[in-house]
């Protein structure tokens, strides 16, 4: 760390730019009137003393140097020295007092000491309020909410500076300070509010005022909000809305009124050590920050503040994504995700008009719809046949080039409705998919998804098995491909996977990467005896040193050739390992040839921890049934309620229990009454699949299935 700015500067720093003096030369740096020093001189500040936004004790002792830079009109781009400082400051007022140990061991309150120094400069924020540059006077406008304690002052310089501001996001900052001030200070709650009512009510204010006031009024007043505020939303963002263009061969930006880097949005190369897997993380989080229409931030704002009124949010998110502009329905496509990854209800008509963005002439809405179906996979049922269409009508012009189109856009959003159509089981991904695997390009995608395809697992295996076998386990970036194409492999079911899976198990030992061969032993022990060639092989490995290679070496023993008198000791040795759930699991499969391990399951059931608790619950149910049902459903039931992340194996066994789960009818309906996802982490195909096995088991006790071997076992 920096621990004395008049000293020596972090060292990756000084070897950048020399030897620190009286102001630390990377500091200095910053006002280089070489644009690219003077932005790696930030990226380096951003990065080392305000790390993922933390302020430390070097970044407090930093601010001086700061406000000197940003004072002088000298200094080249001072609008990001000011943004600098607002970042600073608004992490410090956010953790408000909080002291911690400092990489020195001693009690930092670098916190604390910046936001009294940013509150300290209040005045020096009021000046650049009124600076020439734009970009200052933004970040300006904004720490007046966070820093000016005088609330009337505060309220007279935002009334000021409206009408002196023409830009669209200039005026909206203004805006949102405003309420930001408002929820800060009490004193500032009522006059803001007021202005802010009489802004929006203002029939000859321009559109976007009165939208930002009617957003920020609600964020100001939520439980306030009537039935008319999203209706005069929407009104309000239709006069905003420009009229779209397009130009002829236009596949990307054309008609957005942000600024757009999506002409480099591609599936580029990348450096030989980079895995494409990896680059593909870092280009989704790039397009993830991406903002095209100058009213987004201000929507998703609005979205944040109906947070659960969630017809609300999609009879807006309707108008959003029919909006005749383009950069409104891109932006409203991330939107229209986060509400039904988080919320349930009747989706279709938003998967509907998320179909609707699969436009030929746009391939960048395209990609990021197809991307958003495709991680919509378990609702997105209604956008099969769009998804289909653009697929077939991309193939049709360009031939089964088109998964390795040059253009990148076209590449991209042709692989993304690729993919999404592949987990939705449509074997109408499947040529592209063959293209992806045949010729090599762009294969991990197509690994990602193929899977999904049983019905073509003749065409996919042979692909799928060569490149396994041909995979290098003495290069570190291997392994993640080598997972994808086992577990597809493992998905697909076909036991013609088995010799390749079993070779690629023995190289996985040759080079000791014991991970990747529990993996493959996993994915052997999925085809149960169909798998017993793999025996000599998986048996060596049941006595392996490395506990998860044992674990799952035994699992496969079971699997492969079912002989409990071997497996089960060895299991009982494994119950205390870190693998002991996925032990557990295998001991309820082998039901009751397991009773040996009865009286470590019932203890197991009364553990403190509740995963613990539910496999042993579970696999206690399927060794010794209905005679263990007074402690099975306590202990499940207990689990569920102390983590609902457990909610899925929970019901997994509630399922199989028959009338015995009856007990458990109450929670049930009140788990299906839960308007937010729930389920194995809130994820949304869990939450699918748990609100699937809930009706179930409520459809089985109503009589419409009285057969418990009906219900679906997921194990």
């Amino acid at each position: 760390m920096i621990n004395d700015l008049d000293g020596i500067a972090w060292s990756s720093m000084g070897h950048a730019y020399g030897p620190a003096d009286d102001v630390p030369v990377w500091l200095r740096a910053m006002t280089s009137p070489d644009a690219e020093i003077r932005g790696r001189a930030l990226d380096d500040f951003y990065g080392a003393a305000h790390h993922q936004g933390d302020v430390y004790p070097c970044t407090a002792a930093s601010l001086p140097f700061l406000f000197d830079m940003a004072d002088d009109p000298a200094t080249p781009d001072r609008a990001s020295i000011v943004a600098l400082l607002l970042s600073i400051g608004r992490a410090a007022v956010d953790r408000g007092d909080t002291v911690y140990i400092a990489p020195d061991g001693t009690l930092s309150t670098a916190t604390a000491d910046s936001a009294a120094l940013m509150r300290a400069h209040a005045d020096t924020f009021v000046a650049y309020a009124t600076d020439p540059d734009v970009r200052v006077r933004g970040a300006a406008i904004e720490a007046l909410g966070l820093f000016l304690d005088d609330t009337d002052r505060a309220l007279t310089i935002l009334r000021e500076r409206l009408p002196a501001e023409n830009g669209i996001e200039e005026r909206l900052r203004i805006i949102g300070t405003t309420a930001d001030l408002a929820l800060r200070l009490p004193l500032a709650r009522t006059p803001a509010m007021a202005w802010l009512d009489t802004l929006a009510d203002d029939t000859t204010a321009d559109p976007d005022i009165r939208l930002a006031a009617l957003v920020h009024r609600a964020r100001c007043a939520p439980a306030d909000i009537g039935d008319t505020v999203v209706p005069t939303a929407m009104n309000l963002l239709r006069e905003l809305t420009p009229a779209p263009r397009y130009d002829a061969d236009d596949q990307g930006c054309q008609g957005r009124s942000g600024t757009c880097a999506c002409t480099t949005d591609a599936n580029t190369p990348t450096a030989e050590d980079v895995p494409p897997q990896i680059a593909a993380v870092f280009a989704d989080l790039e397009r993830h920050n991406r903002v095209h229409a100058p009213t987004t931030t201000l929507l998703r704002t609005f979205h944040d503040v109906l947070d659960a009124r969630v017809r609300e949010r999609t009879t807006l998110l309707t108008e959003q994504l029919r909006s005749p502009d383009p950069a409104t329905r891109h932006d409203a496509i991330r939107m229209t995700r986060e509400l039904i990854v988080s919320w349930r209800g009747d989706h279709r008509e938003l998967v509907l008009l998320l179909a609707n963005c699969l436009l030929p002439h746009d391939a960048y809405t395209a990609a990021a719809a197809a991307e958003t179906l495709a991680a919509l996979a378990p609702v997105a049922e209604p956008a099969r046949e769009a998804l289909a269409a653009y697929v077939t009508a991309q193939r049709t012009t360009h031939g089964p080039a088109a998964w390795a189109h040059p253009h990148p856009l076209l590449r991209r959003a042709h692989q993304e409705a690729v993919m999404a159509l592949a987990r939705l089981g449509d074997v109408r991904a499947v040529p592209s998919l063959l293209t992806a695997l045949d010729d090599d390009v762009d294969a991990w995608r197509a690994e990602q998804v193929a899977g999904h395809l049983r019905a073509v697992a003749d065409e996919l295996v042979p692909r799928l098995s060569r490149r396994l076998v041909d995979i290098d386990l003495a290069r570190q970036r291997s392994a993640m491909s080598a997972g994808a194409v086992v577990h597809a492999l493992a998905e697909l079911g076909d036991p013609a996977a088995v010799d390749a899976i079993t070779a690629f198990a023995g190289a996985a030992v040759r080079h000791e990467r014991w991970n990747t061969a529990a993996s493959a032993v996993d994915a052997l022990a999925s085809f149960g005896t169909a798998a017993a060639p793999a025996l000599g092989v998986v048996r060596p490995l049941a006595d392996a040193a490395d506990v998860n290679v044992r674990a799952a070496a035994t699992a496969a023993l079971w699997a492969l050739e079912r002989d409990p008198a071997d497996v089960v000791p060895r299991l009982e040795k494994l119950i205390d390992s870190e693998r002991n759930h996925a032990t557990i699991d295998v001991l309820g499969r082998i039901g009751p040839p397991a009773r040996a391990v009865l009286p470590r399951l019932r203890a197991m059931s009364r553990d403190g921890h509740e995963w613990t608790r539910v496999h042993a619950a579970a696999a206690l149910w399927d060794i010794a049934g209905e005679t263990e049902a007074d402690l099975v459903l306590p202990a499940l039931l207990a689990a569920w309620e102390r983590n609902d992340a457990t909610s899925n194996l929970v019901l997994t066994c509630l399922n199989r229990m028959g009338s015995a789960a009856a007990p458990a009818l109450p929670r049930i309906r009140a788990e299906l009454a839960l308007p937010r996802r729930s389920g194995r982490y809130a994820n949304l195909a869990d939450d699918e699949e748990l609100q699937r096995m809930c009706r179930d088991v409520l459809a089985r006790e109503a009589g419409v299935s009285n057969d418990p071997s009906k219900s679906v076992d997921t194990r």
